[in-house]
């Protein structure tokens, strides 16, 4: 068995969604991650992951044959013109506008864009403002 690696270290250790046509959801995937710098971590004929998120058909076995309802997801940017290609790239490959890339009142600086992805759930990319993280990831290898 090769080596592997994980990264873990914030609030959510991982989440699954089960969506009914995961070709789509695939390519909508790849296209917003890539934008953001993510690779995709692995496929199968039934599931696909990256970093934390877990992406399956109803058929897989950890589906247990049934869809997850709507979830809001956002992923971190590295600056707003992240934020504004990822928006982009989301509606060029399947995404639907649910938000337009600007400033939110969250709190001053918070910049985001959200979509919905083929599956209905609100997909948002945010950029927090210059910011330095407290700490590296939890690095698992096995």
């Amino acid at each position: 068995m090769e080596t592997q690696e994980l990264h873990r270290g914030r609030l959510v250790d991982h989440i699954q969604l089960v969506v009914k046509d995961l070709g789509a959801t695939r390519r909508f995937y790849g296209a917003v991650l890539d934008v953001l710098g993510v690779p995709i971590g692995g496929e199968a004929d039934d599931y696909f992951w990256v970093d934390e998120l877990f992406v399956s058909s109803a058929g897989s076995a950890a589906a247990q044959g049934k869809l997850t309802g709507r979830h809001h997801l956002a992923f971190q940017a590295a600056d707003r013109a992240t934020v504004d290609a990822f928006h982009a790239a989301a509606i060029k490959h399947g995404g639907a506008d649910n938000g337009a890339p600007g400033e939110r009142p969250y709190h001053p600086g918070y910049y985001a864009a959200f979509v919905l992805d083929p599956d209905g759930n609100n997909i948002e990319a945010v950029y927090h403002g210059e910011a330095k993280r407290s700490a590296p990831s939890v690095t698992i290898t096995f």
